[in-house]
This record gives C-alpha cells, sequence and structure tokens, in this order.
C-alpha cells in the first residue's frame, strides 16, 4: 500500500475511534446526571427490607451523591417524592443518621446561627414564607401528600413552627431527634435558600420593612 494512503487510513482510523470514545462518553455522563426522575425511578428498584446492611449503606450513599449533585430546585423535587417517604419507614435509626450527615447542605451550620440572630417577628416570617413556597411546589405535582419522611412536608403544625420561631432554628436542630431533622430538613433548605438570596429581608408588597 501506498504509504501516503497508509497514513490516511491510520489517521481516519484514529480520528473515529476518538469520535467514537468522545461520543461515548457525552452518552454515558448524560445518562449517569443527577435528576429528580432518575433518582425517583432508582428508588422503586430498592427493597430495603430485603437489602443487607452493606447494600443499604452504599444506597443510601448512592441517592445522596445524587441529591447534593441537583440543584436546590430539583433537590426539593425529588426529596418530595412520595417515594421518599415510604422508603423513611423502613429506615433504621442508623440509616436515617446516615442518610442526614450525608445530605446536610453546605452552609447549613452558618446559616443556623444567622437565624439565631434575627428577631422573633422576622424568624416566624421566614417560616410562614418558606412553608408557602414548599405547599406551592407540592401544589404544582413536586409533593407529596401527608408527613414524615426524608421529603418532609410543608404542613409543619403551628405549635412546631411557633416552637421553631421560640427557640430558634439552631437550639430546635441540636435538640431534635434524626427523625425530626431529617423531616424538617426541606424546609430548613428553603430557608437557608430565602437567606442566601435575601428574599426574607425585602420589604413587603406595600409596606416597608419588617
Amino acid at each position: 500500500m501506498n504509504p501516503r494512503r497508509r497514513l490516511l487510513l491510520v489517521s481516519i482510523s484514529i480520528l473515529a475511534v476518538a469520535w467514537a470514545v468522545a461520543v461515548g462518553g457525552f452518552l454515558w455522563s448524560r445518562s449517569a446526571k443527577a435528576t429528580p426522575e432518575r433518582i425517583a425511578a432508582y428508588l422503586r428498584t430498592l427493597d430495603w427490607k430485603s437489602m443487607s446492611e452493606a447494600q443499604r449503606a452504599a444506597a443510601i450513599r448512592k441517592i445522596a451523591d445524587w441529591l447534593n449533585a441537583l440543584s436546590p430546585e430539583d433537590r426539593r423535587k425529588a426529596r418530595m417524592d412520595p417515594r421518599f417517604r415510604e422508603l423513611f419507614r423502613d429506615f433504621s435509626m442508623q440509616d436515617k443518621e446516615a442518610f442526614l450527615e450525608l445530605t446536610i447542605p453546605t452552609g447549613l451550620s452558618q446559616m443556623l446561627a444567622a437565624f439565631e440572630q434575627m428577631p422573633e417577628e422576622k424568624r416566624r416570617r421566614a417560616i410562614g414564607e418558606s412553608i408557602r413556597r414548599l405547599r406551592e411546589a407540592r401544589d404544582r405535582g413536586e409533593g407529596m401528600e401527608g408527613p414524615g419522611g426524608p421529603g418532609g412536608s410543608p404542613d409543619a403544625s403551628p405549635e412546631l413552627q411557633e416552637k421553631v420561631v421560640k427557640m430558634g432554628l439552631k437550639s430546635f436542630y441540636e435538640n431534635s431527634s434524626a427523625d425530626l431533622k431529617v423531616e424538617v430538613s426541606p424546609l430548613l433548605e428553603e430557608i437557608q435558600r430565602s437567606m442566601e438570596n435575601g428574599r426574607i429581608f425585602r420589604p413587603r408588597r406595600g409596606g416597608g420593612r419588617e
């Protein structure tokens, strides 16, 4: 074969292989990308009661990694899926603590401390408006019915809301059980988002700042 033609064929072969690898990598990364729908589909494959301790730990880490890779909006949508509530019923206390430790948002401790310094009325407003946004998400089909589970519930009781207002989130969180911490975590994340984007510090419509 002519050396020039051989070199051309080798170059074309190398380019074809490189292109195939690039396309394959793109398709693989796209299929592996975390989405609320992908997490929901995975949760529905789990038979928690029949899984070993090691399998449970691996599943919790996988779920946590996917959740932590989501945007705040997609994370909220994923956690409010009904399957989370169903799965949570089968969690042992060790499972709950592991899930909580792996999914605590970055900056949560700072948010809890900052919330503690806010006036009581502003705390009440932050909680009320965060619950309202979670309810709106649920009404758009992103939520779940009833309380409980890692998805939590936007319908925190008035007694619970008042307890958080009086104690402050930091004291409330530190003195809560793993069950309750996981239950209220979507609410805490919603409050954290509001504080980070300054939403709760903006004046009310038709009025001044509190």
